[in-house]
């Protein structure tokens, strides 16, 4: 087990290294510069489509509005409270400043993903809309890079048993039993059964419950770290700086904080940030593909909204909360240092409030990412192997509430960079695409 940890710690190492970093952020400016920064420019056009959205209109299996909430479902899940927190832990208050900078870019790649993933969809046997960096790899570029869009899925359906199942299961089962003493694999059994109900439904019921689900839990949780960062005020203009000068300066430890480097505040601010906010994974694709719209670009405008929602607000919240509070310093890591950074502002109901949210969005990512995997199985081996990896999907579930959080934050970690990088270089090549369609869109408009 040690030489396998070693092993993936090895490749983590590599496909976290600086090159990586600068491709993600890199493909996010250069796509913000392509498209004249139009996602910053258009958020209130990107609402708009959303509240319109509502409804189905169009080619496709759910309505807009409960495609984001889906993609949402997915993207808003412990990296929102746990990763954050580990950031924290590992790179000091700086990183929640790099985790900003990968979310305002990220939400040019979010919007380029979308437009191609519409854009290039099919239907597969069974009368579905599907889609992805898979499909407009395979639509999109010539046929030698073919191999491109067999890695991601590949890569896709593996990583979704980690960032969006087993981390998940953990987490809940973790913070439940710190909490209610509930054990590990009870916690398990309840989410497996309660995954089932749903997933067996497929992505029409997956939608439904995320478009109900989803609009709740986040205006829930956002309201709880408001009112937290009210009661903590004074310590705001304390928290913004030591935000801004340790993204670009070390940090020297202090009580139970061991110390980081700048480079570690890069580095896990970035990889957290891509791990809560998923852009440039090429995850979300997937679900904005299935939406009942006939306009890449209107689509793409709405799937934007995702990375703003996830990170530049949720966690946001969840970080500012745990800077004003203290605690960071006093060696906690993961859900628990949320949970006590909540719990010191609010005695008596804010671990309760982590515990809530954690398994709450830990359960919709669940939901979320098995329509991704999939997705992804789907294309790798048909429609019959969609009964058989949703049972196995299940069954995952209570595995992962009893394993080594540790050793599966690295899998995750490693798999999404590895799920990435195929995307990133099929947006990079296909970005005339994106590119062209938008002009065109916006200047009908005009």
């Amino acid at each position: 087990m040690q030489a396998i940890n070693d092993l993936i710690s090895a490749v983590n190492g590599i496909v976290w290294g600086p090159l990586m970093l600068v491709l993600i952020l890199g493909t996010g400016v250069y796509l913000m510069y392509g498209l004249a920064f139009m996602p910053l420019k258009r958020i209130g056009y990107g609402f708009r489509l959303l509240w319109q959205g509502r409804e189905a209109k169009g080619e496709g299996d759910i309505a807009p509005f409960n495609a984001l909430m889906t993609s949402l479902a997915a993207t808003i899940g412990t990296g929102n409270i746990a990763g954050v927190a580990t950031a924290i832990f590992l790179g000091g208050p700086g990183a929640l400043f790099w985790m900003w900078c990968t979310a305002l870019v990220g939400m040019a790649t979010k919007y380029a993903e979308a437009v191609l993933a519409v854009k290039y969809r099919e239907v597969d046997a069974n009368g579905m809309h599907i889609g992805g960096p898979m499909f407009y790899i395979k639509n999109g570029l010539k046929s030698h890079w073919s191999w491109l869009g067999t890695t991601f899925a590949v890569f896709g359906a593996l990583a979704g048993f980690g960032i969006g199942n087993t981390i998940q299961a953990n987490s809940v089962a973790d913070v439940m039993h710190d909490t209610f003493t509930v054990p590990h694999v009870l916690t398990g059994l309840i989410m497996a059964v309660l995954a089932a109900m749903v997933l067996l439904g497929g992505i029409k019921r997956i939608a439904q419950v995320a478009g109900k689900l989803v609009p709740f839990m986040a205006l829930a949780y956002v309201c709880a770290g408001v009112v937290i960062l009210i009661i903590n005020f004074e310590q705001l203009p304390n928290a913004f700086e030591l935000i801004f000068t340790h993204a670009f300066t070390p940090i020297a430890a202090t009580g139970g904080f061991a110390g980081a480097a700048m480079w570690a505040a890069i580095r896990f601010g970035v990889a957290r940030g891509i791990f809560s906010n998923e852009a440039g994974l090429g995850s979300a694709p997937i679900a904005h593909a299935a939406a009942s719209t006939n306009s890449p670009v209107q689509q793409g405008s709405i799937a934007m909204l995702g990375t703003f929602i996830d990170t530049i607000i949720i966690c946001s919240i969840t970080g500012l909360v745990i800077i004003t509070s203290g605690v960071w310093t006093q060696g906690e890591n993961g859900a628990a240092l949320s949970a006590a950074a909540f719990e010191s502002a609010l005695p008596g109901i804010g671990s309760y409030i982590v515990t809530l949210g954690l398994s709450i969005f830990a359960f919709t990512t669940i939901l979320g990412w098995s329509f991704y995997s999939e997705k992804c199985v789907e294309y790798l081996l048909g429609e019959r192997a969609i009964t058989p990896f949703r049972w196995l999907w299940i069954i995952a579930v209570p595995i992962g509430a009893v394993a080594n959080l540790n050793f599966m934050w690295l899998v995750a970690d490693t798999l999404n960079a590895l799920m990435a990088i195929p995307n990133l270089i099929a947006l990079i090549l296909l970005s005339p695409v994106v590119f062209k369609l938008t002009k065109e869109h916006f200047n009908k408009e005009v």
